[in-house]
This record gives C-alpha cells, sequence and structure tokens, in this order.
C-alpha cells in the first residue's frame, strides 16, 4: 500500500510539473546552430547577405546574456595565412560577410519580442544599441526571428536557427 502511496504521489507532482506553463524566455535559452539569413527589401526582393549555406551560432544563456555569430559559408580566406597580414580587400570580403554580436537580453513574453542590449559588435556601430526582434517561431528544435529594421533601410531580416544538438 505505501509504494502505490508513493508512486501515485509521484505521478501528481510529475502531472503538475508538466502542467506548468511554458515561457519563451524558457524556451530559448541555449544554443542555436545559425541555418539562414534572409533578407526582404522593401520592393520584396529577398537576399542572403551570409549566404544560402552559412555557418554560425546563437546562445542564450539562463542569465540573460547572449551571443550571435553568422559567417558565409564561402567566407574568402586570407591568402597570408596569418590573419594580421591580410589585403585591403580580403579583410573588406570578411567584413561583408560575417558578424559578430554579444551582449545581454530580455524576452518580452506578451508581445513574442527578444531585445538584444549589444556591448559589442564586429560592427562597432552597434554597440550599446538595443535591438528588438520579433518572435516568429519558437519550439524544441526550431527559431526563427526577425529584426523588422536592418540597417539602411534594406529591409527586415529574418534569422533562421535549429537547436544545437
Amino acid at each position: 500500500m505505501k509504494i502505490i502511496q508513493i508512486a501515485l504521489a509521484a505521478l501528481a507532482l510529475t502531472g503538475c510539473a508538466t502542467m506548468q506553463p511554458t515561457t519563451l524566455r524558457s524556451q530559448i535559452v541555449g544554443t542555436w546552430e545559425f541555418v539562414v539569413a534572409e533578407v526582404k527589401a522593401p520592393d520584396g526582393k529577398k537576399s542572403f547577405p551570409f549566404g544560402e549555406t552559412p555557418k554560425g551560432v546563437l546562445i542564450f544563456t539562463s542569465d540573460g546574456r547572449f551571443a550571435q555569430v553568422h559567417v558565409a559559408g564561402d567566407v574568402p580566406r586570407i591568402a597570408s595565412n596569418n590573419r594580421l597580414t591580410g589585403t585591403p580587400e580580403e579583410y573588406a570580403a570578411i567584413m561583408r560577410r560575417s558578424l559578430s554580436v554579444f551582449g545581454t537580453y530580455t524576452v518580452d513574453e506578451e508581445k513574442k519580442t527578444v531585445t538584444y542590449k549589444i556591448v559589442s559588435s564586429s560592427f562597432p556601430n552597434w554597440e550599446g544599441e538595443a535591438q528588438t526582434r520579433t518572435i516568429d517561431k519558437l519550439t524544441a528544435e526550431e527559431f526563427v526571428n526577425t529584426n523588422p529594421n536592418v540597417a539602411g533601410g534594406r529591409g527586415s531580416a529574418s534569422n533562421f536557427y535549429k537547436r544545437a544538438r
């Protein structure tokens, strides 16, 4: 009889735990692999600033920090094999085809947005900015967010990620 009572108590606790609401903030925590970024211009044209097969990662920690790295799959190598002695052309191509950003983040559960407070970036003009992205899709396996105002008036950028395994 005692074993049955213990089993029923454990089952009840498990049922209560699974009925707890899951927040967007708790779902977003973890490591996400970058799949693709798609920019949609005001005229409807689409472009892929990191190519169609980029590499990258987006990490959200439970204490409110994030790091994002996007790199084109075909970013050029530096011919000298020394990152400090590239040519102006090599550096320009790398800058255009890669982006790193880190800082802190907050999630607005009602608006379904995530806001990045950027501490620093490979694009230094973003330092200190707050950028809000809509959370368009968030499942255990996929995360899609959209930055509605890409710099320079280029349109909106949707970033697609899959959960890292």
